[in-house]
C-alpha cells in the first residue's frame, strides 16, 4: 500500500512513485523512486526523514529524487518517508513531499525429509503448515534465490542434479554439472544469479579425478560450471562463501590457506590460515573466521583483522559465531554466539546470545541438554534468528543422505531485538541461510 501528501500546491507535485515493498526487506540497497513536476535542486540528507528510522542514501536526479535503503527494512511495517523543502530549479515555493509504504511479512522455504518423499515447503512467521512447493524422493539441500529454488537431488546410484525451478515450484530445469558424482556445500550469491558447490567425481581416488572442487554456475544462460583455480595451495575447497556486493569467494582450502578467490580465474589473494569460515556479515564485506580456536574479524576489503572481544567465561565455551551486519542491533556492532557450559565431555547448557562490542551477551534462546542446536543463521533484514534444533538427539536418529539429518528437525525463528514470542516449524535448512547446515 503506498499514499502520497504533498504541501504548497505551487512548489514540486509528485507524479509517481516507485518502490518494491518485497523485496525492501529481503534484500539490501532497495529505493523508493519518487518523480515529481519540475527539475529539482539537490535533496540533502538532512531533508529525509525515515520513519522507523532506517540508514538510506539519497540522490536527485532532473525531476527525480531516489531514497535507497542500504539494509534491508523491517518485515510487517509500515515506513513514512518525509522529504522536506524540496524545491524547483531555478526558484519555487518549498514543498513537503511524504510517502507511506508498508513492508510484508517475511515468508521462507524449509526442507521436510520424509520416508518415502522429501519436501521443499513455504511458510512464514504465522507457524502454520505451509505449502509445498517441491518435492522429490531424495533432496540433499536446497538454496533459494530472488527468483529461483535451486534443488540438489540424488538419483538411485546417489548420482547428483542440480534442478532449478521458479518459487513456486514450477518451470522445472536441470543444470549441468561437470559430471557423474557428487554436490556438496552448495550456496547461493546474493545477487548476480549465481550458484557455487564443491563437485567430487563418483571415481575420486582415480588419476585426475576431481575431489571437492569449487564450482560456479548462473541461473541464466546456459548454466554450464566454471570450476575456480587455485594457485599456490591445496586446490580442494574445504569451506567456501560468496563474499557479498562483490564477485569475490572466500575459500578455505584443504591446507588450511584461506584465500579471496575470483571465478573469473584471476589469482587468489593469500589471507593467512584458518580453521574454519564462521560465516561472512549479510551485506558486508566483514568475515569471521577461526584461527587456533581464536575468532578474527576480517575486513576483506582492507585485510584489516581484529579478534572478537570474548564474552564473560562463566557463559561457556565458544561454539559458533555469526556475524551482524554493522548497524542492525541496538546492540551496536555484534554478534550471534552459540556458546555451551560443559561438565567434562557432557553439556550442561547451550545459549544462543546476541553479543555487543564490548562483549556483553544477551541470550535469546536457550536450548534443551538433551536436544541438538544443528544450525544458525540470521534472516535477510537481521530481524530475526533461525535456529535448526534437533529435538531428543538420544533417540532422534541421523538418515543415510550425503549431509545427514536427524529424522525429526525443527526451525525455530527467535526475534533478535526480543520482541515477540519464537515461532516453530517442522523441517530444517531454512532458505535464510547462506549455508547448508553442519551436522
Amino acid at each position: 500500500m503506498i499514499t502520497a501528501f504533498v504541501s504548497t500546491a505551487q512548489g514540486p507535485r509528485v507524479t509517481d512513485v516507485q518502490v518494491d515493498p518485497e523485496t525492501a526487506v529481503t534484500a539490501a540497497g532497495a529505493r523508493l523512486i519518487v518523480t515529481t513536476t519540475q527539475s529539482l535542486d539537490e535533496v540533502a540528507p538532512e531533508q529525509v526523514t525515515i520513519t522507523p528510522a532506517a540508514d538510506f542514501t539519497v540522490d536527485t536526479s532532473g525531476r527525480t529524487v531516489g531514497v535507497r535503503f542500504t539494509m534491508p527494512l523491517r518485515d510487517d511495517t509500515e515506513y513514512t518517508v518525509r522529504i522536506d523543502d524540496v524545491t524547483g530549479v531555478g526558484g519555487s515555493p518549498p514543498a513537503t513531499i511524504e510517502q507511506t509504504f508498508t513492508t510484508p511479512p517475511l515468508s521462507f522455504f524449509v526442507l521436510q525429509r520424509g520416508d518415502d518423499v522429501d519436501r521443499i515447503v513455504r511458510t512464514d512467521l504465522s507457524g502454520g503448515g505451509g505449502q509445498t512447493v517441491f518435492e522429490h524422493e531424495h533432496i540433499e539441500d536446497f538454496r533459494a534465490t530472488a527468483t529461483d529454488l535451486v534443488v540438489a537431488t540424488a538419483d538411485d546410484d546417489e548420482h547428483s542434479h542440480l534442478i532449478v525451478t521458479d518459487l513456486d515450484g514450477g518451470g522445472a530445469r536441470e543444470l549441468p554439472l561437470p559430471g557423474d558424482g557428487y554436490v556438496t556445500n552448495l550456496q547461493s550469491a546474493d545477487r548476480g544469479n549465481l550458484i557455487g558447490y564443491t563437485f567430487t567425481d563418483e571415481n575420486v581416488g582415480s588419476p585426475g579425478a576431481r575431489e571437492m572442487m569449487l564450482q560456479i554456475s548462473s541461473l541464466r544462460g546456459s548454466g554450464e560450471p566454471a570450476e575456480v583455480q587455485i594457485t599456490g595451495a591445496d586446490p580442494r575447497a574445504a569451506d567456501w562463501r560468496f563474499v557479498p556486493g562483490t564477485d569475490s569467494i572466500l575459500l578455505l582450502s584443504y591446507d588450511g590457506t584461506l584465500l579471496l578467490a575470483s571465478p573469473t580465474g584471476a589469482d587468489p589473494v593469500a589471507m593467512g590460515t584458518a580453521l574454519q569460515i564462521d560465516g561472512i556479515a549479510r551485506w558486508s564485506t566483514t568475515a569471521i573466521v577461526d584461527r587456533s580456536n581464536v575468532h578474527i574479524a576480517v575486513d576483506l576489503a582492507s585485510a584489516v583483522e581484529a579478534p572478537l572481544v570474548a564474552t564473560d567465561p562463566a557463559l561457556g565455551q565458544l561454539d559458533t559465531v555469526v556475524p551482524l551486519p554493522s548497524g542492525v542491533s541496538a546492540d551496536g556492532d555484534a554478534t550471534l554466539r552459540v556458546l555451551s557450559v560443559l561438565a567434562g565431555f557432557s553439556v550442561v547448557s547451550t545459549t544462543v546470545s546476541v553479543v555487543d562490542a564490548a562483549g556483553a551477551a544477551r541470550p535469546i534462546a536457550d536450548i534443551a541438554p538433551g536436544d541438538g542446536l544443528l544450525h544458525v543463521c540470521v534472516s535477510p533484514n537481521a530481524r530475526y534468528a533461525a535456529l535448526t534444533v534437533a529435538p531428543d538427539l538420544v533417540t532422534n536418529d541421523f538418515d543415510g543422505y550425503r549431509l545427514p539429518l536427524p529424522t525429526r528437525t525443527q526451525t525455530w525463528i527467535v526475534p533478535l531485538d526480543g520482541e515477540g514470542e519464537p515461532v516453530v516449524v517442522a523441517g530444517s535448512s531454512i532458505s535464510w541461510c547462506q549455508t547448508p547446515p553442519r551436522p
